[in-house]
């Protein structure tokens, strides 16, 4: 069988084969857990209709009869498990880069995406005050100790595979380094290095090794196409409306949570940008 996988995977695929179990399985995606000290730590056997997280291996065809802790094998471009073998054959970017921004266009977009968020009725996992609103305030302010407090006590936080406070971060994350690139805003990029290193340091004993996976992915500006579909709206590249809402149907408050995350990434690069701009006037 063949598949096409996340250049996030290649690390995993394309060193010598080490031995991985399965996590989980569901209709649309199987999870296999490597047995490795490096990251991605888990990798997801995804089927054309299944969600293409940004540390999957797309497959033509589903896995049928493949139960948690099985065993299999990772590496050389194969991923093997329950006696089927995946060889990688093409490859696919989680974090294309969304060019040159006009922060002008960004604030409306912003704006915009507050009564979409509003209009739906997904709403995120978790309470938005304490450490989402200190999250908040912090990355607006442009202060590392609120920033790095808040996202200490949201890793792990809330039940799931990806628990609410780590889709906040994973969104954050994402819109942080995008949107702090496209907008020529190195202060936002600082930040984002900053709160990358600061929740992946321990994320894999504190949190799920899928989600784990999922901040290290993000730290680097890695999302699922749902993500950058939302990024690329707001950024005037495609329709909004419809890359929001197609987020926001992820999970159950997954994308809601992810939404967030961006919401406020993109507020916290809009305030330094108006900061360095008033700066250099």
């Amino acid at each position: 069988m063949n598949g096409a996988a996340s250049t996030a995977l290649r690390p995993a695929l394309e060193s010598p084969r080490r031995p991985a179990r399965v996590l989980a399985t569901f209709p649309l995606a199987v999870y296999l857990e490597v047995r490795s000290e490096s990251e991605p730590h888990v990798i997801a056997l995804v089927t054309g209709e299944g969600i293409r997280l940004p540390n999957a291996v797309v497959l033509g065809e589903p896995l049928d009869g493949i139960a948690p802790g099985a065993d299999g094998w990772v590496g050389d471009g194969i991923v093997e498990v329950g006696g089927i073998g995946v060889r990688v054959r093409r490859w696919w970017d989680p974090a294309p880069p969304l060019g040159p921004a006009d922060p002008v266009r960004l604030w409306r977009s912003h704006d915009l995406l507050s009564g979409i968020r509003e209009r739906s009725r997904r709403r995120p996992g978790l309470d938005l005050a304490g450490a989402p609103a200190l999250l908040a305030s912090g990355c607006r302010a442009g202060s590392l100790t609120d920033g790095i407090t808040a996202a200490e006590r949201l890793i792990g936080l809330g039940p799931g595979l990806t628990p609410s406070g780590d889709d906040m971060l994973c969104g954050l994350l994402i819109a942080l380094r995008h949107f702090g690139v496209a907008t020529g805003t190195p202060r936002a990029v600082w930040l984002a290095d900053w709160l990358a290193a600061a929740v992946t340091y321990d994320a894999r004993t504190r949190t799920t090794p899928i989600s784990a996976t999922l901040l290290h992915c993000a730290a680097r500006g890695e999302g699922s196409p749902e993500v950058m579909g939302l990024l690329r709206g707001l950024a005037g590249l495609q329709p909004l409306e419809p890359a929001a809402g197609r987020l926001l149907r992820l999970g159950h408050t997954s994308g809601a949570d992810i939404a967030w995350g961006v919401h406020i990434g993109l507020s916290a690069v809009l305030s330094h940008a108006a900061t360095s701009n008033g700066e250099n006037s």
